[in-house]
């Protein structure tokens, strides 16, 4: 029996009423809203010292700017920050607490709820992935299912380094530029006090924006061994994907010109390793058509 006929035959076996298809896709949900309830709460639980966590760049900002105003800090800047937060230099010293603010009564209220409820999702991000697999792999050849099993692992992974690029690199960028924005002297003070939502808004939309563009390697490789795209396909244009690149960062990031560069420059290199994931793929497949028997299992 070749490769064909045993996955037909295997897909024949795993076919079900419609009832039971339900009934899966239920026992799948229950699980996804019980994982992301937990979460939920346990981020809940724990919001302050996440919040705190996502405020450390933001102080470290601080404290090295009124340091660099002070004169202690030297010719201060961005790069400094960055050292700070990779633990390659020592802060300086404090003065004083960070200040944020809320106008409303139960803004910060809200706001740990939003916080909690971003980070359930990404906490429970493997969990949610894993009962999609599960409840559509009986449905793929296994050759398909032994393909798809990286992407499981990649997205996740791919998006903890968008978010790690986020935190090391594109914040300290973005707030020791909204620092230098301030106006201290001549009887005038223009200080910046942010509120306590607006600065998560801007956390979380960095986190989503950064790690969602990482997915492109991901979405690209799948389409192609669904065979939407391929490689020649994708280089003839890179031209147009490069522009679409530049457009996307100056769309998600702030407006200076150094944060769109560093979310562009890493996507423009992660679509040509797209490229030759899709060319591998292309590659493996022409030396499975080539070999009867044969079978694409795995990406390399």
């Amino acid at each position: 029996m070749s490769d064909y006929d045993r996955d037909e035959a295997e897909i024949e076996a795993s076919r079900a009423p419609l009832l039971d298809h339900l009934i899966e896709l239920r026992k799948r949900l229950i699980v996804c809203v019980a994982a992301v309830v937990a979460g939920f709460a346990l981020c809940f639980a724990f919001a302050d010292p996440i919040y705190q966590f996502l405020l450390h760049p933001f102080k470290m900002a601080a404290q090295i700017y009124a340091a660099s105003k002070e004169g202690h800090g030297g010719g201060a800047g961005p790069f400094d920050l960055l050292f700070v937060l990779t633990g390659i230099k020592e802060a300086p010293a404090a003065d004083g607490d960070l200040r944020l603010m809320f106008t409303a009564p139960l803004e910060f209220f809200f706001t740990k709820l939003k916080l909690a409820g971003f980070g359930a999702v990404v906490l429970t991000f493997p969990i949610l992935a894993w009962q999609v697999y599960a409840f559509v792999a009986p449905g793929l050849y296994k050759r398909e299912r032994r393909a798809f099993l990286p992407f499981l692992f990649a997205a996740p992974l791919l998006f903890l380094l968008g978010a790690a690029l986020v935190y090391f690199i594109i914040l300290p960028f973005v707030l020791w530029f909204s620092l230098s924005q301030q106006i201290m002297g001549a009887g005038v003070a223009v200080e910046l006090l942010p509120k306590v939502s607006d600065y998560l808004t801007l956390v979380t939309t960095l986190l989503l924006a950064f790690g969602l563009c990482f997915q492109l390697p991901v979405v690209l490789t799948l389409l192609g061994l669904a065979g939407i795209v391929n490689s020649q396909m994708l280089m003839k244009g890179w031209r147009y994907a490069v522009f679409g690149v530049v457009v996307v960062a100056a769309i998600v990031t702030p407006p200076d010109p150094i944060s769109q560069l560093l979310l562009a420059t890493p996507i423009v290199g992660l679509y040509f390793v797209s490229i030759g994931c899709v060319k591998l793929i292309e590659l493996r497949r022409r030396k499975a058509d080539e070999a009867p028997g044969t079978e694409l299992t795995s990406l390399p």
